[in-house]
């Protein structure tokens, strides 16, 4: 089965100016994740909601009829506008029952991990409604007081021998019309699988030294392949 792939994108970025159009190994941020959106056998298109002219042309110009273009509301723009507001605003501007959301700052994730989690959301819908992708963490955590979150400092077992714990990764949710309007507009919906990552490919930039970090790490890559 075969679904659409959200890639909402504004114009601004505070914390990396410029973020989506800033060079990425030769080519716009954006570009390395549409790359794997189109490889993927199961994303019939890429639907770009924007406010920004220029990531529209060059999106049109590039990616041709691979993708759709939703232009942002003015209601809808700006740095503190939920991202389930964006979502809400595309589901009713198109056809379709299941969808993929992930962002342009996810530019190590792979077309066959995108497929992998498509297969395991579909194959899974009879026990849940909806699925989010997450690294797993076996490592001694703390809140802020010094407190132990998952564990106990007495005991000292092993970090592999930890219960695991999972952080939402940003990377991919699958959700339906139906989950989502079921969990009050939401994207993660009531009863949601995860689909766990390797960090590596996880990686998300939201600070400039993540976007040197990712910029290695997908240049490595490539030369591997």
């Amino acid at each position: 089965m075969k679904l659409l792939a959200l890639l909402p994108m504004k114009g601004n970025s505070e914390r990396v100016p410029n973020k989506n159009m800033r060079d990425f190994d030769g080519a716009p941020l954006y570009h390395a994740v549409m790359k794997a959106l189109i490889a993927s056998e199961q994303v019939e298109k890429v639907v770009i909601n924007t406010d920004s002219e220029i990531i529209k042309n060059d999106a049109v110009k590039t990616f041709g009829n691979h993708v759709i273009i939703i232009d942002r509301p003015v209601d809808i723009q700006g740095d503190y506008v939920s991202m389930n507001d964006i979502i809400d605003y595309d589901l009713s501007q198109l056809d379709g029952t299941h969808f993929l959301q992930t962002h342009s700052t996810n530019p190590l994730i792979d077309s066959k991990t995108i497929d992998d989690a498509i297969q395991v959301y579909f194959s899974g819908l009879k026990q849940y409604n909806s699925m989010f992708s997450v690294t797993k963490i076996q490592t001694r955590l703390y809140d802020k007081n010094a407190n132990p979150v998952n564990h106990n400092p007495q005991e000292l077992i092993r970090t592999q021998d930890l219960a695991p714990l999972y952080e939402e990764n940003s990377n991919l949710y699958i959700f339906s019309k139906e989950s989502f309007a079921a969990a009050g507009k939401k994207r993660i919906g009531l009863k949601p699988q995860l689909f766990e990552m390797n960090k590596l490919e996880a990686v998300d930039i939201d600070e400039p030294e993540d976007f040197e970090l990712a910029e290695l790490l997908y240049k490595n890559f490539r030369i591997k392949k």
